[in-house]
């Protein structure tokens, strides 16, 4: 088995049989000779060789922290005691290494009642300092007490830091989670808002030509083909957007609902070579759309495809809403380093406007998705009264 594997089974081990070994330790080093009585020493007692009580103490010192991290003030408390009992007795045992690791133990893991622990073990070291202090030849100052108290008082500071420490870094962790979290929404809710408004738009104006269509059935058969092809690239489009929700429920289901399987692979990945297809449906919900297409893109584009592909639909969007009938031109330049996109739509100074105001939040989209790839975006009248949008993409980008 590696490293790796046996780290992944020893965490799936209780926390308790985990801190078995580091009591184990403790307790072993105790009674090696060359440990015996050469531990830690408060106060000026002489030591005196391990008897009965001394391994009562050996076991609340050493033992205890098998619960430091599950029940970490018990852990402490008996800690305390056994080390207390230690160094009256004067075994000053290499246990007595304890009390610092359950401080940091305590001063990491306990949730609850801290500045209360605190109150207490300091109280508790009074009696404890004054006790050494009679029992012993009066060589240990007050200073020593205090010295020995601030290292304690360390070791708890050493432990609230990591706490700190880590809810800091779980903090950040919850952050940067959310913002993704809204990053992705805002990118779905901007794709969804491209292909419905864009689907709809388009099956609403040939539908309501439809309407007119009744004398002439062969114009009427080809309006409604054109409403059901439309239906299912929306519905393509639709099942695309839901598989970023839920992935690995992609074509059988596509298919199950009409689409076929090129199609829906298609929908997967849209790009500037799609641009056709759409200037297509536009013509064929009654916009007259010219397209111009230069230059060869290079092998990878990164989202600079997508973004192209959103900015030519949105204003194809707005000019068959707000601006039907007017002749619209589809200009699209690629390059080895970016893409450039430009649609104009002839018109009055009304209906210019109206397109302005109907691609308000669609626009601010797209201005949004090509500033992050570095881009340039521009939307708003001419001198002639048309509306025309411009973005410069880097082909560089990447999703």
């Amino acid at each position: 088995m590696s490293l790796q594997g046996a780290g992944r089974v020893w965490r799936r081990f209780d926390v308790t049989l985990r801190d078995l070994p580091l009591g184990t330790l403790f307790l072993v080093a105790s009674f090696l000779p060359g440990l015996r009585g050469h531990g830690t020493q408060v106060g000026d007692l002489p030591t005196r060789p391990f008897d009965a009580l001394a391994v009562v103490a050996l076991a609340l010192e050493c033992l205890s922290l098998v619960v430091r991290r599950r029940w970490p003030v018990i852990c402490l408390g008996l800690v305390a005691c056994g080390f207390a009992l230690d160094q009256l007795c004067g075994y000053h045992s290499a246990a007595g290494t304890a009390l610092p690791v359950a401080l940091i133990s305590a001063g990491f893991h306990l949730e609850r009642r801290r500045r209360t622990t605190v109150v207490l073990l300091s109280v508790a070291y009074v009696p404890l300092a004054i006790a050494l202090a009679r029992l012993g030849s009066g060589g240990e100052t007050s200073t020593g007490f205090v010295t020995f108290y601030l290292a304690l008082a360390l070791a708890w500071g050493a432990g609230a830091w990591l706490r700190s420490t880590r809810a800091a870094e779980a903090a950040r962790r919850e952050r940067v989670a959310a913002e993704t979290r809204t990053a992705e929404r805002i990118r779905i809710a901007r794709e969804l808002h491209d292909v419905v408004t864009h689907h709809v738009t388009a099956m609403v104006v040939q539908a309501e030509a439809a309407r007119y269509l009744t004398a002439a059935p062969e114009r009427l058969e080809q309006s409604l083909t054109a409403v059901s092809d439309t239906g299912r690239r929306a519905l393509t489009d639709l099942r695309h957007l839901l598989d970023l929700l839920n992935p690995g429920h992609g074509t059988d289901r596509d298919t199950d609902h009409g689409v076929g399987p090129a199609e829906a692979t298609q929908a997967r990945t849209p790009a500037v070579g799609r641009v056709l297809t759409l200037v297509e449906q536009t013509r064929r919900a009654g916009q007259p759309v010219d397209l111009t297409e230069r230059g060869t893109p290079p092998a990878s584009t990164g989202s600079a495809d997508l973004v192209a592909y959103r900015v030519v639909q949105e204003a194809l969007t707005n000019a068959l809403k707000h601006a039907h009938g007017s002749r619209t031109s589809v200009q699209v330049q690629r390059g080895e380093r970016e893409i450039t996109v430009e649609v104009s739509t002839d018109g009055t100074g009304s209906r210019a406007t109206a397109v302005a105001a109907g691609g308000g939040r669609g626009l601010a989209g797209l201005r949004e998705r090509v500033d992050v790839l570095g881009g340039d975006f521009s939307a708003g009248c001419g001198p002639d009264g048309g509306f025309t949008v411009r973005a410069r993409i880097p082909a560089d980008g990447t999703s």
